[in-house]
């Protein structure tokens, strides 16, 4: 398992639209390790395959509830509504409110292709929906109110 460069705001790979995975074999579980490596060196909630330069529809998330792996991941129903600060590994030393549902509803498929449904709710729902935002070119910045400078923990 090997950590991975954080792409930053302003690479092209960001803005496109992903690819499906369509092979679920030693690459990608190679990748999705990777990419768990990389989310808990970068302290961060969560990672699209477009944020390490990849674009392909792959995302790690990790939360209180556990660490995820979604591969084609898909929202199919969402509810609610609850507005808090993000920031983004790819967005670094930013900060803005963003409105997000409060409970949504995807189904996806886990490394080996099988087929999952997972119901996520709060702060899972919140980070659930801004890591799939980026297998669609979409970044916090374009949805968040209130855009600020933040200092990064060893700024402090």
């Amino acid at each position: 398992m090997a950590q991975r460069y954080v792409v930053q705001v302003g690479d092209p790979v960001l803005r496109k639209v992903c690819e499906p995975i369509k092979s679920f074999d030693k690459n990608l579980a190679d990748l999705l390790d990777d990419m768990k490596t990389t989310v808990r060196a970068e302290d961060g909630a969560g990672l699209a395959a477009p944020q390490i330069g990849l674009s392909l529809r792959v995302v790690v998330v990790d939360v209180e509830e556990g660490f995820y792996e979604f591969v084609n991941p898909e929202i199919v129903y969402q509810k609610g509504e609850q507005t808090s600060p993000e920031g983004c590994l790819s967005v670094k030393g930013k900060q803005g409110d963003v409105t997000r549902p409060q409970k949504v509803k995807i189904e996806y498929r886990d490394r080996t292709g099988r087929k999952h449904k997972l119901t996520a709710e709060g702060f899972f729902a919140r980070a659930v929906c801004h890591e799939l935002d980026h297998l669609d070119g979409i970044l916090y910045i374009d949805k968040a109110v209130g855009l600020k400078d933040v200092k990064a923990e060893d700024d402090k």
